[in-house]
């Protein structure tokens, strides 16, 4: 159907053409008004107005969504059964779990396609995770280089490389100090904010009217939201790319490239692929008004439904590549080298519980975010304790009043006040 079908009223009832009226309508030169006609008829003959509410669609997704569930758990379970370093495989985790809040978010989505448009609450939810993704990758760096204050003492008074490519033209001249790891924190944080901020004010709008998918409108909440969550999270993926230029030698025996491009991929697909089908519907190739189960919909929630059953067959790929790019053989071998028995299941429910506590998070984003903690690096009490008292300058001990009653696996720290302060 072109745009145009959406301004002209049926002359006749659905189901209701005359026997000669069909020929006489498929003989006639093309016109808006016989498109309507032919769809209407034809829509009502068979009941399936749209692919994405047909049986097909619902079951095609549903087996890639499934799929994806199953590879994803059980790379999960892996982890969880030979959890020998906890501080990377919390992370490793959390970044796994993208997977089957992406999928069985669109299907459910997918399942409830309609006006009630119940898949702005789905998306709220999947698009939070997200902000939550790129933070929990960000610290899998820190904990593979051994934490701020190892990677301060390899970085720290390098002069940056200048290069358009890597976008750091902009910091000709400066070096390498505490001040850019702040920022590479803060950037990702600071969308684990934004997220789910916008989140809430997309449910508000939504429930006032005041937000459609896909109207750039400027008296319309998406045109807004757009623009900060672009904003926002290309700042994010900005640190993390900056902190990838900054350390892309010392992360090179961990891989880094796969991970980051998978996790960029499964992000960043989807947020263009929305923008692709709202440039689509505005060009007029998805149709204004759609009818579904007797409703029309508008144009933004049938290209959102498009969207969804997309993500549906992605997450099947995305859940491979993620269990080539976060192996758990390493974490295995070191379990069949210890003297330690299995994990049992009490281990394993103990280290979910640890993954999806979101107490390291609160604890980073006061350190980072806070004026007091800004010339001062976090190092782990286990390297503290290998390091004489005074090998940084000063140790300041951070007030960890609250800690005695945070999780006994979430690991103390101390800071160290930076040399750039002595």
């Amino acid at each position: 159907m072109s745009n145009a079908t959406r301004a002209l009223p049926s002359p006749v009832a659905p189901g209701t053409l005359e026997p000669g009226t069909e020929a006489r309508l498929a003989s006639a030169p093309p016109s808006p008004s016989l498109v309507l006609l032919t769809a209407a008829h034809n829509d009502s003959e068979d009941g399936q107005q749209l692919f994405l509410t047909t049986t097909a669609a619902r079951v095609i997704s549903g087996i890639f969504v499934w799929l994806a569930l199953i590879v994803t758990f059980h790379q999960i379970y892996t982890h969880l059964r030979n959890y020998t370093v906890p501080k990377e495989q919390r992370y490793i985790i959390r970044i796994l779990f993208i997977v089957p809040i992406y999928a069985f978010d669109s299907w459910l989505s997918l399942l409830l396609l309609g006006s009630h448009q119940y898949y702005v609450y789905f998306d709220s939810v999947r698009d939070c995770y997200e902000a939550f993704v790129i933070y929990s990758f960000l610290s899998l760096c820190f904990e593979y280089l051994g934490g701020e204050s190892t990677i301060m003492s390899e970085i720290r008074g390098k002069p940056i490389t200048s290069s358009c490519f890597y976008g750091t033209c902009c910091l000709q001249g400066m070096s390498y100090s505490i001040g850019f790891l702040r920022f590479c924190k803060q950037a990702t944080l600071q969308f684990c904010i934004v997220k789910p901020l916008m989140a809430i004010i997309t449910i508000i709008l939504q429930a006032f009217g005041k937000y459609h998918d896909g109207d750039f409108n400027v008296r319309s909440g998406y045109l807004y939201i757009t623009i900060i969550y672009n904003f926002s999270v290309s700042l994010a993926l900005y640190a993390l790319f900056l902190f990838y230029f900054a350390t892309m030698d010392l992360l090179r025996p961990f891989k880094p490239v796969l991970k980051f491009i998978t996790i960029k991929a499964v992000i960043f697909l989807s947020f263009w692929q929305g923008t692709l089908l709202a440039i689509l519907e505005k060009c007029g190739v998805i149709p204004e008004v759609q009818i579904i189960d007797g409703k029309e919909v508008g144009a933004g929630t049938v290209a959102a439904g498009y969207q969804n059953f997309i993500i549906c067959i992605e997450m099947l790929f995305a859940a491979i590549a993620l269990r080539y790019a976060f192996t758990c053989q390493v974490y295995r071998e070191k379990k069949e080298n210890s003297t330690a028995n299995h994990a049992p299941m009490q281990s394993i429910s103990s280290g979910l519980k640890e993954t999806i506590s979101p107490q390291d998070i609160v604890q980073d984003a006061i350190h980072n975010f806070s004026p007091a903690y800004q010339q001062y690096t976090q190092q782990s009490m286990q390297e503290a304790e290998r390091k004489a008292p005074g090998e940084n300058g000063h140790t300041a001990s951070k007030a960890e009043g609250p800690s005695s009653r945070r999780s006994k696996n979430i690991e103390k720290r101390v800071l160290i006040l930076s040399d750039e302060e002595l």
